[in-house]
């Protein structure tokens, strides 16, 4: 090779090595017990302590402590499984899960949990790589899940459940809130074909079963929706002596009874007697 050329070529590959991504920071989970994580930019932004005590919630006793139970036994390095929490919205599913979590931190204080935002479900490979193998171990939560794009997205989670020749990881798990148990929109099959809207189907439900642990959220009736407004109204000081009449009467006017209609009027409440809630 001509020693004329050499200069050149040092030169290209100094400006191939100056284009070239720097490596990736390693992220600083000290900074919070709470994250959300961005894809884009490879991002965990901590986020402030989830407030909401995990015995305000009423009417989810039994999956409370099932829940609970799971996520003692992944704190404590025991077998345990990924949870799908399904039901109709508004009975309190993701408020268990990050209350739940919050209540079992003081005893294991290396529990942190990430948040994955459901339309970016295609990033949990490569966010269960980047856990993979820390001192922490991670309750990686996606909220409202369900597979609007299809079977794409279906692959895509039930290969990071099975985590590939290196089995998932053991630091790390994972918990979805959706409001079908099988995660699957209604109608999404239409015009597809007999044949490939079946197969759609049969690669949807089988993700659901990669969650070992299925806990459901029935709608509440009205003695449960008014034990919680008690519940509530007794811890924040909210006594009032037309209480339950005016709290029917607000869930008459939004149609539906559950925990999150009941914290709205307590929140409604609140700012009417001049008081403060913690969320």
């Amino acid at each position: 090779m001509s020693e004329d050329v050499l200069p050149l070529l040092r030169r290209i590959a100094d400006a191939l090595e100056r284009l070239a991504p720097p490596p990736l920071a390693e992220p600083d989970f000290g900074a919070a017990r709470l994250y959300h994580y961005s894809p884009e930019r490879d991002r965990f932004t901590p986020a402030p302590d989830y407030p909401l005590p995990v015995d305000l919630l009423v009417g989810v006793e039994r999956q409370r402590l099932r829940f609970a139970e799971n996520l003692k036994r992944f704190a404590q390095g025991l077998p345990n499984n990924n949870a799908l929490l399904w039901g109709v919205r508004g009975t309190g599913k993701s408020s268990m899960a990050k209350a739940a979590f919050m209540a079992l931190t003081a005893s294991y204080p290396a529990l942190r949990m990430v948040e994955l935002d459901r339309d970016h479900i295609g990033a949990l490979p490569a966010l269960f790589a980047r856990l993979r193998g820390r001192a922490e171990r991670f309750v990686v939560l996606c909220d409202d899940l369900s597979f609007e794009d299809g079977a794409a997205a279906a692959k895509t989670l039930k290969s990071a459940l099975e985590g590939g020749v290196e089995g998932p990881p053991p630091n790390v798990l994972f918990v979805a809130t959706s409001n079908r148990r099988h995660l699957m929109p209604r109608g999404h099959t239409e015009n597809r074909g007999l044949i490939a809207a079946a197969e759609d189907a049969e690669e949807e439900v089988s993700v659901s079963d990669r969650f070992g642990l299925w806990l459901g959220f029935a709608p509440m009736d009205q003695a449960a929706y008014l034990e919680a407004i008690n519940a509530y109204a007794e811890r924040f000081g909210l006594q009032i002596p037309d209480l339950d009449t005016r709290a029917l009467q607000w869930s008459q006017l939004r149609g539906a009874r559950s925990g999150r209609v009941a914290y709205q009027f307590i929140r409604d409440l609140a700012g009417e007697l001049g008081k403060s809630l913690p969320l």
